[in-house]
């Protein structure tokens, strides 16, 4: 009689286990929540136009917002995050090529975020003075692509085997004589006020009440291979949660919310599926 009674006394405290983690938090790795790193401006905004479409799917989307270029890729990696969404292809292939410990992959490309040249000196690049300065983005791959933006204005030339990773030792050719003021991403379009012009990042732009369609003196076009993506460990591409992420991210209804918010400052970079 006590040994039935030990065996259903035990068979109830599994039971009771079982449910108990059940329960349990829904952290990253969650098969019914997804938590996502992002840039506050336009990638955070972006998410929030496709959670309802992943709540009718019964996913929850938690999304993590970060002010850095940095941070959310280390989270990523660390399994705080199910995935981000800040950077585009070639920024993050060259975090992982300087992180060897780091296996992140694309998962898909939503849109491409057209970086500007802004000023509050000039009216237009032409009427920069010799010896002007201008800031850019430090980190390796928004560098190359801010100088290759002012080439492409006819500023300055490049060496052409730099490719995208041209850095300020790749200018071969500077007729005014221009000076590059590096520093992070976040911080270009604080430098406004003490440079004669600012190569600013779409996200940054507008979160600082920058209107790239109006104000950027010029933009890059729809020939810009930095269209936006969504990252996550490797392995973790064909989780279902993960391809609704992007479906949903990828919808007529998220295409239209960008046309309609960003007005030509954000583009879709995606057809629906």
């Amino acid at each position: 009689m006590r040994r039935l009674r030990a065996i259903i006394l035990l068979g109830i405290s599994v039971v009771a286990v079982a449910m108990l983690c059940l329960g349990c938090g829904s952290g990253a790795g969650d098969s019914k929540t997804l938590k996502v790193g992002a840039s506050a401006v336009p990638h955070a905004e972006i998410l929030e136009a496709a959670k309802p479409l992943l709540e009718q799917q019964g996913i929850k989307l938690e999304i993590v917002e970060f002010n850095d270029y940095v941070q959310p890729n280390l989270a990523l990696n660390s399994k705080e995050l199910d995935a981000n969404f800040f950077q585009h292809k070639p920024y993050l292939d060259n975090f992982v090529a300087e992180h060897s410990d780091m296996q992140l992959k694309a998962v898909g490309g939503v849109h491409i975020a057209p970086m500007g040249v802004y000023s509050k000196k000039v009216q237009n690049l032409q009427e920069l003075a010799a010896g002007a300065k201008i800031a850019l983005p430090n980190d390796p791959t928004n560098g190359g692509r801010a100088l290759l933006l002012l080439e492409k204005a006819g500023l300055i030339k490049l060496n052409p085997s730099a490719g995208l990773k041209a850095t300020v030792h790749d200018v071969v050719e500077n007729p005014k004589n221009l000076q590059f003021e590096e520093m992070e991403a976040a911080q270009v379009p604080r430098s406004l006020d003490d440079v004669a012009a600012a190569v600013i990042n779409t996200d940054y732009a507008l979160r600082v009440g920058l209107v790239p369609s109006q104000e950027a003196l010029t933009l890059e076009d729809s020939t810009s291979p930095y269209v936006n993506i969504v990252a996550v460990r490797a392995g973790d591409e064909d989780r279902p949660e993960i391809k609704a992420l992007v479906k949903a991210l990828h919808s007529d209804e998220v295409k239209q919310f960008i046309l309609d918010k960003y007005k030509g400052a954000i583009v879709p970079a995606f057809t629906e599926e």
